[in-house]
């Protein structure tokens, strides 16, 4: 098996992916900058958490997201916390509940190592152990959102998860990017949060 060590590299974002960005960012940071005001009252620390991800073609970046846990902790490889889980504090819980945390992931696309829809980028131990089949999902840039993300993202397995994410990569289209941005949306709305790691 084909080690990913991926240096860091990226690519110009599209132009739907720039304008939803700036747009996104503009929009939120009032709420991005309450909320880090928030996180670091209530917990010493950065409020912005940095984690080593890999991107399209197994290129590694460093993704940006609201810090969530307490100082020092890690969610470990893109999966779910238990509900309870002492590490995560009181604003960090608001944050994950409504996936709010993820609105620094916006920087990464203008960076041009997300897109706004693709597969969720995960960590660089967890990509070594992809098969061949499952290497397929870092043939296009991974996003904030995707089609395992609104399609049972909390109640599928790993592998299902990465399942559905080849899909996307064989049918995706701006159809498709636009019905999961609709499905995300009401997620959202209606509470469901998004959260993915």
């Amino acid at each position: 098996m084909r080690s990913e060590v991926g240096g860091r590299r990226s690519e110009a974002p599209g132009a739907l992916d720039f304008v939803i960005a700036v747009v996104g960012l503009v929009v939120t940071s009032p709420l991005l900058a309450v909320a880090m005001v928030a996180i670091r009252l209530e917990s010493r620390g950065s409020p912005i958490f940095k984690q080593r991800r890999v991107g399209k073609d197994g290129a590694q970046f460093d993704m940006y997201k609201l810090r969530t846990m307490v100082s020092g902790s890690d969610s470990g490889p893109d999966l779910p916390l238990s509900q309870g889980d002492p590490r995560i504090t009181r604003v960090g819980a608001l944050l994950r509940r409504y996936s709010l945390d993820e609105l620094p992931n916006l920087v990464n696309v203008l960076r041009g190592e997300m897109a706004i829809v693709g597969p969720r980028p995960t960590i660089p131990p967890q990509v070594e152990r992809y098969t061949d089949r499952q290497r397929r999902r870092l043939e296009v840039k991974p996003g904030l959102t995707g089609w395992a993300q609104v399609n049972g993202r909390v109640s599928l397995s790993w592998p299902e998860r990465i399942e559905l994410d080849v899909w996307y990569v064989d049918h995706r289209s701006l159809w498709l990017d636009l019905r999961i941005l609709v499905k995300t949306l009401w997620l959202l709305v209606s509470g469901h949060g998004l959260y993915s790691g």
